[in-house]
């Protein structure tokens, strides 16, 4: 039977949806791998124990998308014995120190990255190990990739998101997993961070046509990229972004907004196999047309 394009969209959002099994329990056990990992290397006899981890990102906020292939720890330090004294001007060691914490693991490949150590598993995908000192109330230091260090407020972002994903319905983050589809589509120039951003601060209401929805947020979105972090910390979350990959950004939303125009047209006059062959364009090849 061929789909319509409402049947198509849902589909295909049902492709890209985690199931239970990866949020239940792929998710928490590559946690697990973190908390293990760093119990062992930091015990309470360490210089600088390990406290805890918290999941973050995509997979806290629930807008991950198939395949899984990144999962965010934030792993928090204790610094009952003064560890950050050690490390106040210098995270760049604090950072590889936690990364040796992962040497001879035959199983995994071990990188370091500006802020976080990010390890690889053999069955695909990875973890970011975000590695932390607790600051006080919801704030923490992360390694800034310099030797210096930002204050960093993810769990307040989550609870900030999830308070926009209730107030529309529970319709933002189905929108946000079909975005993060196109930007994937398109040379994923957006941070998912900065696109989740976007997302929950372009609308006030969400019904759930969200083809309707997705052409609503490409026509906003290049007016407002300088979105500001929703915890209070980082100011703007646009600044990874140079000129020419800001150019490249606006360029590909204002494509999508006319392809997503014409898609609607199409629907609207009863040509659902053109609808569908602009929103496979938009969305990437997995989205069905026929």
């Amino acid at each position: 039977m061929t789909l319509t394009t409402a049947q198509a969209f849902s589909s295909f959002l049902s492709d890209i949806t985690p199931t239970e099994y990866q949020t239940g329990t792929t998710v928490p056990a590559r946690k697990k791998t973190v908390d293990d990992r760093l119990a062992l290397k930091f015990p309470s006899t360490s210089d600088m124990p390990y406290w805890r981890g918290i999941l973050m990102g995509s997979a806290a906020k629930g807008t991950m998308i198939r395949p899984i292939d990144d999962v965010d720890v934030l792993a928090v330090f204790s610094n009952e014995k003064n560890a950050w004294m050690k490390y106040a001007r210098d995270s760049k060691t604090f950072l590889y120190r936690v990364r040796d914490a992962y040497d001879g693991i035959s199983i995994q490949q071990v990188g370091a990255r500006g802020q976080a150590v990010r390890v690889f598993f053999q069955s695909g995908g990875h973890v970011d190990v975000a590695p932390v000192f607790h600051e006080g109330s919801d704030v923490y230091w992360l390694p800034s990739g310099d030797g210096s260090w930002i204050r960093t407020a993810p769990t307040v972002a989550k609870v900030w998101y999830s308070a926009k994903n209730q107030a529309l319905g529970y319709h933002l983050s189905p929108i946000v997993r079909l975005l993060k589809a196109w930007n994937r589509a398109h040379s994923k120039r957006l941070r998912s961070f900065h696109l989740e951003t976007l997302a929950a601060n372009a609308f006030t209401s969400l019904g759930s046509n969200y083809r309707d929805a997705l052409h609503k947020f490409f026509l906003w979105a290049p007016l407002h990229l300088d979105a500001t972090d929703p915890a209070g910390q980082g100011g703007s979350i646009s600044g990874y972004l140079t000129w020419s990959a800001r150019t490249e950004v606006i360029q590909s939303l204002n494509r999508a907004a006319d392809q997503a125009g014409r898609a609607l047209d199409a629907e609207t006059r009863g040509d659902n196999i053109e609808a569908k062959r602009l929103w496979k364009i938009i969305l990437g090849d997995s989205f069905p047309t026929s």
